[in-house]
């Protein structure tokens, strides 16, 4: 056996040197955000990288030559350079940078040289957009902080009221030099087109004119005053004001008709309940007038992206795949205009005549890259080349699979299986349970950041992601699914799925594990407390007890649209899908992640887990990334992240020790 030993391990580095590794993966660059200059010559996209010395994840701008694909890199400030914004002549870019401190407005020619800063207010910028006359830029910002908040602070300290301290995002224009004064005193000031605490401004577009500014508000900059978004015009000569559409729940992302006289946006056309329904397209006159939903037949939520001579084009998902779509606002009719339909494709921007586009895209088991097509015939051609960092790996391979679950409900999920997979043989199966509810898992490659799926199938697990009920992508009835039924029927759809791959023959039904971040780890602390199926969990960022989650996130409308009710007005109802409800069932050793910071989900739901879990006797570890909120934005605490959920499952699933882990298991074990 002595002498087998050697071997073994060359083999077994030899196995692993065929996938990346953590720190492999998290240093993987990704393009995206692509915009096509007006005469499609040129196309600026976003290129991140990781940071390891400063630990962070930074983003510079790239040029990619269209006519040659020729590529190079256009900013290499320290900190990061986004949001990428041709002018109308196509001469210069405006773009976002912290590379000062703040996020400012920097312009630059296409030519290279040095960028210059347009804009120095204390609150920053949030987005911009270049005006069609390229006169002027608008742009979001809080501004400075207000002096009556300066004036509080010094003399009662530093303190915050609930629901009433909030900082409001303000619309902004600033005129564009041909040529940037040297100083600062010289160059030209930006003035607020809305000011005061009555709304927080979120979307904005220009009308063809460069004259008025379409945007979306709603009542406060909190997530849980998403559903009081309205649409307003602003006019650039008087600052003047009109309210169009204050219909009751969420009207958004406006833009404009070619002629200026519509706006098109996204409405929840007046649902009280829309989380899990789809929005509509609508059209509303820009002088004002009843708004008109435009006649269309299309089961998935468009999200508006132009308004061109032909129609307004929107994206959506469509089960495992997202496309471009455009309609005819007069009679409803919907074209797709990507394809094949396996294809996903997002980010879409057009040249000024709209005969052409970029946008990122990727067919099944393939790497998003950024490419261009014309619009009316679909021919993606990729400009980058983000797959050749993949090329020394021998990578796992991704299909759509579906099956039945306990009601009949067809259910869809990415089956994920080893380079040198072999149907004869058992495989550990490790379930990864997408947020949302209402995100989706998609069969294309990306780098592995929470759960390092790649170093798993090496290991010799088949993985499954489930799009459950309720996940985007199936049509407003499928998201329905999960209204009142959260936990139960996401259970059910996760387990019908673990059977039906058992039932195919090569999955060991004793080596199954299951993990997933927010939502997915709330199915996952459903499974840890009311299965025993199951041989290891990992819960990220995940409910346990939805009266504890309703009285602390930042978000308190998601349980009232998807339980209907409050915790006190309907106690069963939170009862019934909170995972600490079916504790006595509990067995399964159980890793918790959750950021110190985290609003969304915030962290006493994972104490109470935890506690609970101890008090059983369940093998629980809880782990808190210090400084983070809900997602964990840093590389070297995703590291951390990806190995601690390594080091779990290859405990429970494999059976390995691992002397002086990141886990400590010994301890845990011996408890």
């Amino acid at each position: 056996m002595r002498g087998l030993l050697p071997a073994m391990a060359l083999y077994a580095a030899a196995l692993f040197a065929q996938v990346p590794d953590t720190e492999q993966a998290l240093s993987c660059k990704t393009a995206t955000g692509p915009q096509i200059s007006p005469d499609g010559r040129f196309v600026a996209y976003q290129v991140r990288s990781t940071n390891w010395e400063e630990n962070s994840f930074d983003t510079q701008i790239w040029l990619a030559m269209v006519p040659t694909g020729e590529r190079y890199q256009l900013t290499s400030s320290k900190k990061s350079s986004t949001n990428p914004k041709w002018s109308p002549d196509g001469k210069r870019l405006a773009f976002i940078s912290d590379r000062d401190g703040k996020r400012q407005i920097y312009l630059i020619s296409t030519s290279g040289g040095e960028a210059l800063a347009l804009t120095a207010l204390d609150g920053g910028v949030d987005a911009l957009e270049w005006s069609p006359d390229g006169m002027w830029i608008a742009f979001t910002s809080t501004g400075p902080e207000p002096k009556s908040r300066k004036e509080r602070k010094d003399k009662f300290g530093d303190f915050e009221i609930v629901k009433g301290d909030y900082l409001m995002s303000q619309l902004w224009v600033i005129k564009v030099p041909n040529e940037l004064p040297a100083t600062a005193k010289e160059k030209p000031k930006p003035e607020s087109l809305t000011e005061g605490k009555s709304f927080s401004v979120t979307e904005f577009s220009w009308a063809p004119d460069s004259q008025r500014l379409a945007f979306s508000a709603s009542a406060n900059p909190s997530p849980a005053a998403r559903d009081s978004s309205d649409i307003y015009v602003a006019r650039v000569s008087d600052k003047g004001l009109t309210r169009l559409v204050s219909t009751s729940g969420p009207d958004r992302t406006p833009v404009w008709s070619p002629d200026g006289r519509r706006i098109a946006y996204q409405t929840a056309a007046g649902k009280e309940f829309f989380y899990y329904l789809n929005a509509q397209l609508a059209i509303v006159p820009a002088e004002g007038g009843p708004p008109k939903l435009i006649p269309m037949t299309f089961d998935e939520d468009p999200g508006p992206v132009a308004w061109g001579p032909e129609g307004i084009y929107f994206s959506a998902l469509q089960k495992t795949s997202r496309h471009l779509f455009r309609v005819d606002p007069e009679t409803g009719k919907v074209e797709r205009i990507t394809g094949p339909d396996a294809y996903v494709a997002s980010q879409f921007s057009f040249t000024k005549d709209f005969s052409r586009m970029a946008f990122t895209g990727a067919s099944p088991n393939q790497f998003g890259e950024v490419a261009v097509s014309n619009v009316n015939r679909f021919n993606p051609r990729t400009l980058t080349n983000v797959a050749d960092q993949y090329k020394k790996f021998s990578l796992a391979t991704r299909e759509v699979t579906e099956w039945k679950s306990a009601d009949g409900t067809t259910i869809q999920g990415i089956m994920i299986k080893p380079a040198n997979f072999d149907p004869k043989k058992k495989y550990p199966l490790l379930v990864v349970i997408h947020g949302g509810p209402t995100g989706v898992d998609l069969p294309v490659r990306a780098p592995d950041a929470y759960y390092p799926i790649e170093r798993f199938a090496a290991k010799g697990a088949v993985l499954l992601q489930v799009n459950y009920r309720g996940s985007a992508g199936y049509g407003e009835k499928f998201r329905s699914l999960n209204v009142r039924n959260l936990g139960m029927g996401d259970y059910q759809d996760v387990i019908s799925g673990v059977d039906a791959l058992i039932a195919r023959g090569f999955v060991n039904p004793n080596r199954v594990g299951a993990m997933g971040w927010s939502q997915g780890g709330y199915i996952s602390a459903f499974i840890a407390c009311y299965s025993d199926r199951f041989k290891a969990v990992s819960v990220g960022a995940g409910i346990s007890d939805w009266t504890t989650y309703y009285a602390n996130t930042d978000i308190t409308p998601f349980t009232r649209q998807y339980l209907k009710a409050t915790p006190w007005e309907d106690p069963e109802i939170y009862r019934k899908t909170s995972p600490i409800t079916y504790l006595k069932n509990a067995r399964t050793p159980t890793l918790i992640q959750h950021g110190e910071l985290d609003k969304r989900v915030p962290i006493p739901n994972s104490y109470e887990l935890r506690q609970a879990l101890e008090d059983k006797g369940v093998p629980v570890k809880m782990v808190v990334y210090k400084g983070f909120g809900h997602g964990i934005t840093k590389p070297r605490e995703e590291r951390a992240v990806a190995e601690h959920n390594y080091e779990w499952f290859s405990r429970w699933i494999w059976g390995e020790s691992v002397p002086n882990g990141m886990l400590d298991i010994d301890s845990a074990e011996a408890r």
